[in-house]
């Protein structure tokens, strides 16, 4: 989860919202993203897609099985879905996202016996640095937009 909080913040450096993600298999890391929506202009370039690609080109094959996702942020419903679609064995994530979380926040995108595939989801590792890092980036977005406090 640390190598995901890293590339959360090389999405903040410039200026995306500061979710990372890492698929490891076997102890190694196969694929890193993170979130690239506004530099690229496309809805999908969140992290675990990012990192989802990598991997699979990495390891030559869409099957991630046996692969671990880290994200920093729980995954979305299109994450979620893409994550069960690429068959990855456990998607551990750090922050819940109450508003668009679709693993166990709104949804139980990945772990739903009837879907085709579903995986191991852990919640809350490194929750509270997760959460932080985000609660900051958009802290400061809302500073810029107040402006200077007049007197």
């Amino acid at each position: 989860m640390r190598a995901a909080l890293v590339e959360a913040a090389r999405a903040e450096a410039i200026g995306e919202v500061p979710v990372g993600s890492i698929c490891v298999k076997d102890g190694v890391a196969v694929g890193s993203g993170f979130n690239l929506r506004e530099c690229a202009q496309d809805p999908t370039a969140h992290a675990e897609h990012i990192a989802v690609r990598v991997a699979a080109a990495a390891l030559g094959s869409w099957r991630l099985i046996g692969v671990t996702c880290y994200v920093t942020l729980e995954p979305c419903a299109m994450c979620a879905g893409a994550l069960v679609n690429a068959r990855v064995a456990r998607v551990v994530w750090g922050a819940d996202d109450p508003k668009a979380g679709a693993v166990r926040s709104l949804y139980g995108i990945g772990t739903d016996r009837r879907l085709n595939h579903t995986f191991e989801a852990v919640p809350g590792v490194l929750g509270p640095e997760c959460s932080a890092q985000l609660s900051a980036f958009f802290g400061r977005i809302r500073a810029k937009k107040k402006g200077p406090q007049r007197r």
